[in-house]
């Protein structure tokens, strides 16, 4: 078997195709939901703390002129205001994650259970049922 033959039974697999596909809405829901952290909740956090940005926070460690006696060079900083920013992006990321897999395993749950039929005997059983039924004949 060829490289090619391998590689397209791989790619047409449903797990690959299935990979694929969850990625690219991945992408897609990540970018809804950086959307609502920056407009929709950061605003709202950012009212009640007194108007901070946390994005724009930063702390200002040394600037690289005093250091180094240069003129232009940009202050060394530390922004921690952007790591608060992706704590906030991860937790309602996941949040929405669990609503969803929440709201489909109920879902799942509010299914009705099929009726299950009781399996068909078993060779052996409709063998010995037959027997008993011939003992049963020959004993009137």
């Amino acid at each position: 078997m060829g490289i090619w033959q391998e590689f397209k039974e791989f790619a047409i697999k449903g797990n690959a195709i299935d990979l694929a596909v969850g990625i690219v809405i991945g992408a897609a829901f990540g970018k809804i939901i950086n959307a609502l952290v920056e407009n929709v909740i950061m605003p709202f956090i950012g009212m009640f703390s007194g108007g901070v940005n946390f994005a724009s926070l930063k702390l200002t460690l040394a600037s690289p002129a005093a250091v180094a006696g240069l003129g232009s060079a940009q202050p060394a900083t530390l922004e921690y205001g952007l790591f608060i920013q992706a704590i906030v992006d991860f937790l309602v990321v996941a949040l929405a994650l669990f609503a969803i897999i929440k709201f489909l395993n109920n879902l799942k749950r509010k299914e009705p259970a099929a009726a299950a039929e009781p399996a068909p005997p078993s060779t052996e059983e409709v063998l010995l049922a037959e027997i008993r039924d011939l003992l049963k004949q020959r004993a009137l």
